[in-house]
């Protein structure tokens, strides 16, 4: 079922004379805008894969990747009733979350056909007691109704390795560990681990031995080859 934040975001990044729910071979696709194809994903990237495999044999497409920045929490007393008490969630999304999917997204990012647009939302989301398909009853079990868009803050566009380095937001040493990635993004050694893997992964950056025991990496210079996957 689509929830109001998919409809949303869908008319926001389809523009007023794109076409929805269209029909591309075998796929139907959110949204196409002249000659691109527009997908809204809230789930892992990663799920788009073998989709993307065949429409990018032919197809231009867009990956919209909404990130919750803010999420406003509703509980109510049942489906569409009245709302018992609301809270935010203690949980706030940044852009680079974002590595957190692409990790198991670089075999099939970069390709000269895709692009991939990070956006950071506020939602409202609702919630009433049930069950769900969870497998385990729990006295606290809840069923999410829907979610609504209250905000869109910045965005981040990604259409070739070296995006990747633009969305750390940082400067690096000339050759660098992990370490020093988790100290110019300000954030866990583990992200640090999963950001140095997607930069190795897609060319980004060049691995060129060791320090003590950390793996040194440099950045690959822009050059005009031609990407993975080009026709």
């Amino acid at each position: 079922m689509e929830t109001s934040l998919h409809r949303s975001l869908k008319t926001l990044y389809a523009g007023a004379d794109a076409r929805t729910e269209v029909r591309v071979g075998r796929y139907r696709i959110d949204a196409v805008a002249g000659d691109e194809l527009v997908e809204i994903q809230h789930g892992r990237l990663s799920a788009l894969t073998p989709k993307l495999r065949e429409l990018l044999a032919v197809h231009r497409v867009r990956v919209v990747k909404p990130i919750v920045r803010e999420k406003l929490l509703l509980s109510r007393n049942r489906q569409g009733g009245k709302i018992l008490r609301q809270r935010r969630s203690p949980k706030r999304g940044t852009l680079l979350d974002l590595f957190d999917e692409l990790v198991y997204f670089v075999r099939t990012f970069p390709h000269p056909r895709l692009s991939i647009e990070a956006v950071l939302v506020d939602v409202e989301e609702d919630r009433y007691p049930g069950h769900g398909r969870r497998r385990r009853y729990r006295a606290n079990d809840f069923v999410i109704d829907d979610q609504r868009l209250t905000a869109v803050h910045e965005s981040f566009l990604l259409q070739s390795e070296h995006d990747l380095v633009r969305l750390m937001g940082c400067e690096l040493p000339a050759q660098f560990s992990t370490s020093d990635i988790a100290l110019g993004i300000d954030r866990p050694r583990w992200l640090a681990q999963r950001v140095a893997y997607c930069l190795r992964e897609t060319g980004a950056a060049v691995t060129i031995g060791k320090k003590r025991n950390a793996i040194m990496y440099e950045l690959a210079k822009p050059t005009k080859r031609r990407r993975r996957g080009a026709a």
